[in-house]
């Protein structure tokens, strides 16, 4: 794996499940890969579980991590090619990636979209230019289109609750009172594409995700509907990708509630976090036995330890 910036990184699922399920059983086994290797965290935007779960997951394996908040501590970074340097950008892409690598082993980026810019976040301009010039290879922590390592991460809990061999599994829409990114549904729904499970998204209409991401999922307005029998439901919101960046619904009755639930099998509660007491799930949801979404954070550390593995290795350590 030279670097890890989509789930299309992933060949091979089952392994790279295993592969954490592994490393969670001994997290300190092989620490002899990241000796004297450095990880270098950017961050565009804030963070709190990727940022920590990420740098011990490093810990972990021998190596270490070094963090920069550049949108606060370093240069403004210039992405266009050709311009005249002459206004809030002081640093090129260019030099900034390769300098980088001199000092980094591997360099981890976090960049959020734009929300205005359909073209441009789809390109994954930051993200997409460090792979450019970097001479290292280059990890994603969330992109604009996609949030690989938290996939990797709900595919692990999904691995460890599942209490039947193919479960069922919902992507429901909630009501958020920000316009969100696509990033966490759209890698979702990647890897749950790639799974051995019965997936189904649901939606209110005009909240249709990009289609070259759900092309040949089942996808349903009538939320009831799609938790009948489910074991998993992952709610998450985000913003309209045809009215791009935009909230057109902030519809109540599409908060997770117990009777919702109750519509379910047995069905597990899952989120990313941060979440929304009582906008996204009620607190009678995330406080009860249904609700793995501390569980689920804390894979976060094993998915990404797994992830750097992967590319330590490949990297001829």
């Amino acid at each position: 794996m030279k670097n890890f910036t989509s789930v299309d990184d992933i060949q091979d699922l089952n392994g790279l499940v295993s592969l954490a399920k592994a490393i969670k059983a001994a997290p300190f086994a092989n620490q002899e890969i990241g000796k004297n290797k450095i990880l270098g965290l950017l961050f565009f935007n804030p963070s709190l579980r990727t940022r920590l779960s990420t740098q011990k997951a490093a810990l972990n394996l021998g190596m270490n991590p070094i963090v920069m908040n550049l949108n606060t501590e370093g240069w403004t970074l210039e992405f266009e090619n050709g311009v005249v340097m002459d206004g809030a950008s002081s640093e090129h892409i260019k030099e900034a990636a390769q300098v980088v690598s001199q000092y980094c082993d591997i360099i981890a980026i976090r960049s959020f979209p734009t929300l205005t810019d359909k073209e441009k976040d789809e390109e994954e301009y930051v993200i997409s230019a460090f792979k450019k010039y970097a001479t290292v290879p280059v990890l994603s922590l969330e992109g604009s289109t996609e949030h690989p390592l938290q996939a990797v991460a709900d595919a692990l809990t999904i691995e460890e609750y599942k209490t039947k061999p193919r479960p069922k599994v919902v992507l429901t829409w909630a009501p958020h009172p920000k316009a969100l990114p696509h990033a966490v549904p759209n890698s979702f729904v990647k890897v749950m594409k790639k799974a051995d499970v019965d997936f189904i998204i649901t939606h209110p209409e005009g909240y249709e995700l990009n289609p070259e991401f759900t092309t040949g999922v089942t996808i349903t307005h009538d939320q009831d509907e799609a938790f009948k029998d489910a074991d998993f439901i992952y709610a998450k919101n985000w913003s309209s990708y045809i009215d791009y960046g935009k909230i057109t619904s902030k519809d109540p009755s599409w908060t997770i509630t117990p009777e919702k639930m109750g519509l379910t099998d047995n069905g597990k509660f899952m989120h990313c976090l941060p979440v929304r007491r009582n906008m996204i799930v009620t607190d009678a949801v995330l406080d009860s036995d249904s609700s793995i979404v501390i569980p689920q954070s804390n894979n976060r550390t094993y998915a990404a330890q797994a992830i750097l593995t992967k590319i330590l290795e490949d990297a001829g350590n």
